[in-house]
């Protein structure tokens, strides 16, 4: 039988190759959505001595924060960089352009709830815990303090109803939690302020059970500030 010797570079081309081939197929051509906040990027200019800047990082809950409340950012070194809909890898691979790269002292990550839900394929914990430890490394590298925001409550997702979600939720948060206290990193527990008898987000903080409305944001606020106060305790 003969062998055929394929010299590495010839053979990285051609697995670059395939996979720019399947990724043009699937349709996809910006998955972790690095458009969206290019522009607002680059017109922000480096922090002024003595900010306090902090990038607000996640999902839809944070991407609609600032429309829902923009009172809670007004007049603050506040950037919202939620984008709807994402997970985790998602959000790690725009971690360096839409957090690094903007100079923080503090990022405020909540993310999570999209990976339950398997927006992006099916997650297990140690996919979702590998996406936040690479945040974390990434920030700390960076000279940034991550606060690490809990996941949310949520029994169900309208858009992927079955999925039994509260249970995971709250075993995740027990993970992270944990995993912050060994690291020393602040926790930002929203989840034991605003969950229910039902591992939900009750009525009157949200209309969908997932997302909060202003009464829900309004108990996010107060803690978000005090999580940072202490992180930037720590940066200095």
């Amino acid at each position: 039988m003969k062998r055929y010797f394929i010299a590495p570079a010839l053979l990285l081309a051609c697995v670059m190759a395939c996979a720019a081939n399947s990724f043009a197929q699937s349709g996809a051509t910006d998955w972790p959505n690095l458009k969206r906040y290019q522009g607002a990027n680059a017109q922000l200019g480096s922090p002024a001595a003595g900010e306090n800047r902090v990038v607000f990082y996640g999902d839809s809950i944070t991407d609609a924060w600032i429309d829902v409340t923009p009172e809670f950012f007004k007049g603050k070194p506040y950037l919202d960089r939620g984008i709807s809909g994402q997970t985790t890898p998602q959000m790690l691979v725009r971690f360096r352009q839409d957090v690094i790269d903007l100079n923080p002292k503090v990022v405020v990550i909540l993310a999570g709830t999209n990976d339950i839900a398997g927006n992006t394929g099916p997650s297990t914990p140690e996919m979702i815990q590998d996406n936040f430890k690479s945040m974390v490394e990434l920030a700390r590298a960076n000279g940034i303090q991550p606060v690490l925001a809990s996941i949310l409550p949520a029994s169900d997702y309208k858009w992927k109803p079955g999925m039994e979600p509260g249970p995971k939720i709250a075993a995740f948060n027990v993970w992270l939690k944990s995993y912050a206290e060994k690291n020393g990193l602040v926790y930002l527990d929203y989840y034991s302020a605003m969950v229910d008898d039902k591992l939900g987000l009750p009525a009157n903080l949200s209309k969908d059970g997932v997302h909060p409305n202003p009464a829900g944001y309004a108990i996010m606020g107060p803690l978000a500030e005090k999580a940072i106060g202490a992180a930037i305790s720590q940066h200095r």
